[in-house]
């Protein structure tokens, strides 16, 4: 079975969040995303601390497809530095494994 990954990004606009879960979807660099949130983030940026509503989208890929869904990402993200984080899931059910590796190139 390959290794899979989460892939984890946020986003200021919910239809933005959307947009980049189907666009990476359709291209078949990940086999879901989900969209949660407004989450409330406080951060530094700039020498300051900002507070921002996000939206969460978590997508789950083949390990070997984090770096192409990593560039697709920050073509349609809109942020100057996104967050885009890939957790390793060292365990998963065989059936759901084999469905992502089905549902991505």
């Amino acid at each position: 079975m390959p290794r899979i990954v989460q892939i984890i990004t946020t986003v200021n606009d919910r239809q933005k969040a959307e947009e980049i879960g189907r666009r990476l979807v359709e291209e078949r660099l990940v086999a879901c995303c989900q969209v949660t949130g407004p989450v409330r983030s406080i951060y530094r940026w700039k020498g300051g601390i900002e507070e921002a509503d996000e939206w969460y989208c978590v997508m789950k890929t083949k390990e070997a497809l984090y770096h192409m869904a990593e560039a697709a990402i920050r073509g349609l993200h809109p942020y100057e530095v996104p967050e885009i984080i890939a957790l390793p899931v060292p365990n998963a059910l065989d059936d759901y494994t084999a469905w992502v590796e089905k549902e991505t190139i």
